[in-house]
């Protein structure tokens, strides 16, 4: 592949919004994407690495020779879905309770350990309005914020000179941009909107990362997984899914509305982590193991939206999440 000086110079101000032809696609799984690199000596730290996608994610690294550790809302949970997985360790993690995050980012750099990978897969989606913390939206404050104040913690420990930062974001963050008047839905609430906004903000955290990290050799990237069922839908009713044509009557997902597996799910996250087809890139959005084309068609269904990828949005994104956590590990260059 012949890529732009733009694409390969790791100290590249940006990288092209557009596929590069990697040569898998959206029925690739996580096994092929990660066939012949070797993660030996290489810690990875999956959020929801013991559910859905994330487990599956966790057990492809696991596969290709990497530690994983997986923090946990519920330990217990994940110590019994990842049973029988050498090479992984659990801790408690809270993503909207920032005391939680900040005691699990102390425990973690007090083990002196370096990080090499980072995905951000948990998540919480369409669900009722709830509040965490100082009264935040429980899906910008679980989605975005839990996952911008571990990063910033963790910054410590992430190795310079290669370490990626992965955040799983959404085809839906088409249906809402940041809504910088009302931020925390406190006006209004509309479930699907408000996961389009935390969604939306995943992109933006991971444009601005990638400006203030790529000196050190860091890069960031975000992505849509695809439409997989998982346990992610858990707070929606089986009549919503009956109707937007996800499943039947009887449970089972209905194949032409394009789900993939958890393991073709599970696929563009690991290959955004690992491949060395992005090498030097990042700060862009990723789908179908490729980086995506900025959406043209309002009623398009596929790429990634102006708003998402806005360097002005992300900055301002940025400012905001450090002044509600109280954390940010670049102030002089934010």
């Amino acid at each position: 592949m012949n890529h732009s000086d733009t694409h390969t110079d790791p100290n590249s101000t940006t990288t092209a919004q557009h596929k590069i032809g990697s040569g898998f696609g959206a029925t690739s799984t996580a096994d092929e994407v990660l066939r012949g690199i070797d993660l030996t000596g290489k810690l990875a730290l999956v959020t929801g690495g013991y559910s859905g996608l994330g487990l599956e994610t966790t057990r492809a690294l696991v596969k290709a020779g990497a530690h994983v550790v997986v923090p946990a809302r519920r330990p217990d949970t994940a110590r019994e879905n990842l049973a029988g997985l050498d090479g992984v360790e659990t801790d408690e993690l809270d993503l909207g309770d920032l005391e939680s995050v900040r005691a699990f980012a102390d425990r973690f750099l007090a083990s002196g350990r370096t990080i090499d990978l980072v995905i951000d897969s948990a998540g919480i989606m369409a669900c009722p309005e709830t509040r965490v913390g100082p009264g935040w939206e429980a899906q910008f404050a679980t989605n975005h914020l839990g996952h911008f104040a571990l990063v910033n913690r963790l910054w410590p420990a992430i190795e310079p000179g290669g370490a990626r930062i992965v955040s799983v974001s959404s085809r839906a963050h088409l249906l809402s941009g940041m809504r910088w008047d009302d931020v925390q839905w406190q006006k209004s609430y509309d479930k699907w909107e408000a996961y389009g906004q935390a969604k939306t903000a995943n992109v933006l955290f991971a444009v601005h990362l990638d400006r203030l990290a790529r000196d050190r050799g860091v890069r960031a990237f975000a992505l849509h997984p695809g439409g997989i069922l998982t346990p992610l839908q858990r707070h929606m009713a089986k009549a919503e899914m009956v109707e937007r044509g996800w499943i039947d009557e009887d449970g089972n997902a209905l194949n032409p509305e394009g789900f993939k597996t958890p393991e073709q799910g599970a696929a563009t996250q690991v290959w955004a982590a690992t491949s060395p087809q992005l090498a030097g890139m990042g700060g862009v959005y990723l789908e179908d193991c490729d980086i995506a084309e900025p959406v043209t068609d309002g009623d398009q269904r596929t790429g990634v939206e102006a708003w998402a990828t806005d360097p002005e949005q992300a900055a301002r994104l940025w400012e905001l999440s450090a002044e509600l956590t109280g954390v940010n590990a670049f102030p002089a260059q934010a």
